[in-house]
């Protein structure tokens, strides 16, 4: 059932909370149905100016429709190989993927929450890591009061799980 438990990343599949799943959906409809026309119909403005070779809002625009492009390809190949982990029915008292985990710096005492998602929606900004990051890794099983070491560019840091929660 936990896909990081189970193997599944070594048949390609990466795993996805719904709300993930929703936000990658919703991008690449906004990408194929407003951002590629509209980039589209820059480039064909921009030709009617004449030379291209010193034509700065065609190369802007041509530079724009390949990252677009990039991204739908990114999104399409996310999607076309994800597994959505129903996060509201896991509960339980260890860390799995899904879990929104508390752990303390046992150092500094400094304390800090993530949640365990998939590697396409991690974003540190909203307290969300990649169930491949090292800190995941070393927390997947952990329940409270059990302490992890996770050795970090700046060396070894060890961390206590304070709470381990499943909120959906």
């Amino acid at each position: 059932m936990f896909w990081y438990q189970t193997g599944a990343m070594s048949q390609g599949n990466v795993p996805i909370t719904p709300e993930g799943h929703q936000r990658h959906t919703e991008e690449l409809k906004q990408l194929k149905t407003v951002s590629r026309p509209k980039v589209i119909q820059e480039i064909a403005t921009a030709r009617e100016h004449g030379d291209l070779r010193e034509n700065a809002e065609y190369h802007a625009a041509k530079e724009k429709q390949g990252f677009i492009e990039g991204r739908i390809a990114e999104l399409e190949s996310i999607l076309g190989r994800v597994d959505i982990i129903d996060t509201t029915r896991l509960s339980g008292s260890k860390v799995t993927f899904g879990a929104t985990v508390r752990i303390s710096n046992s150092d500094t005492g400094e304390e800090v929450t993530y949640r365990i998602v998939g590697p396409s929606e991690a974003d540190i900004s909203r307290g969300s890591i990649s169930i491949a990051s090292p800190i995941a890794k070393q927390l997947i099983g952990r329940q409270v009061g059990d302490e992890v070491a996770v050795t970090t560019p700046g060396g070894v840091r060890t961390y206590e799980v304070l709470e381990v929660r499943f909120n959906g």
